[in-house]
């Protein structure tokens, strides 16, 4: 069932601080619509619940790749065509480039934005797993101020974050620590493009005399959120890579996930695959198939 489209108004802001006053004004009545890949699948369906949005599509405070010797950051508007073009991603960062790749078709990437797929919160997306493995920063802005969180730390429970009701997502910061990292990023899915994940993996690993000196982990598609695999991580830090620690790690990120049976996979192909996933990154950065 289609939706009726006299139920739902949009308002374009003329600039930011418009945009914040509509948030703050009116907290919870009011939501953000960027590039409406994800917003107009649930209109065409008669899914879309919320009914009062305003457009920031237009505001160039949220536009742009900020570099600088410490960080990259990332305008909460920027497209994942503009991600996969961008020279110092495909070189310090490229399981987003991947990711970026993987998502959609041609005209999804040119419109689907990287804010939006973090707020939509989906823990099947394709970016949050390699921008949780990069440890990656987000900044928040409302009328009263600024502020900054750890993506891991963003997502609370399924479709549940730390963003108030008076708050946008402005910017996703990279700190530049990758170039001694070795990355591995992989997505199942059903077909090889334009499929929602069964399993989504992303890892960074740096190997220091045959042990692992640092490691972060991140998967999709497999718990109520994109999640962060700390315990597992903790298991591998400063060992070796042999079959003892790979079995040891496989157990706990058993032990960590927490995936469903849906209408794209079954929670037992997930365990199965992810631990696989986690197997071949081990041993794949061990072997120094990666840079």
């Amino acid at each position: 069932m289609r939706a009726y489209l006299p139920d739902y108004e949009l308002r374009v802001p003329k600039d930011l601080e418009e945009a914040l006053a509509f948030l703050a004004n009116e907290p919870g009545m009011w939501k953000p619509f960027a590039g409406g890949t994800d917003l107009m699948v649930l209109l065409e369906a008669g899914k879309l619940e919320h009914t009062k949005f305003f457009s920031v599509w237009n505001l160039a405070e949220l536009r742009g790749i900020e570099v600088t010797d410490e960080s990259v950051t990332l305008g909460a508007l920027t497209t994942y065509t503009e991600v996969r073009r961008n020279s110092i991603l495909q070189e310090e960062f490229p399981m987003l480039c991947v990711a970026a790749r993987e998502t959609g078709g041609i005209a999804i990437q040119n419109r689907g934005t990287i804010g939006g797929n973090i707020v939509n919160a989906s823990p099947a997306a394709d970016s949050p797993p390699a921008l949780l493995a990069y440890d990656a920063e987000l900044e928040l802005l409302s009328s009263k101020g600024a502020r900054k969180i750890p993506y891991k730390d963003f997502h609370t429970g399924y479709k549940q974050m730390k963003l108030r009701d008076d708050e946008l997502l402005t910017g996703i910061r990279l700190p530049r620590t990758t170039k001694s990292l070795r990355h591995y990023y992989r997505k199942v899915g059903t077909r090889k493009a334009q499929a929602i994940s069964k399993v989504c993996f992303a890892g960074v690993a740096k190997i220091e005399d045959e042990s692992v000196a640092d490691v972060r982990i991140a998967l999709g598609s497999v718990a109520p959120i994109v999640l962060r695999c700390e315990k597992t991580e903790a298991v591998l830090r400063g060992k070796s890579v042999d079959e003892r620690t790979i079995s040891a790690a496989r157990a706990a990120l058993i032990n960590e996930i927490a995936p469903i049976d849906d209408i794209r996979s079954t929670a037992k192909y997930r365990l199965r695959v992810a631990a696989n996933l986690l197997e071949d990154f081990l041993k794949t950065v061990r072997d120094g198939e990666l840079n």
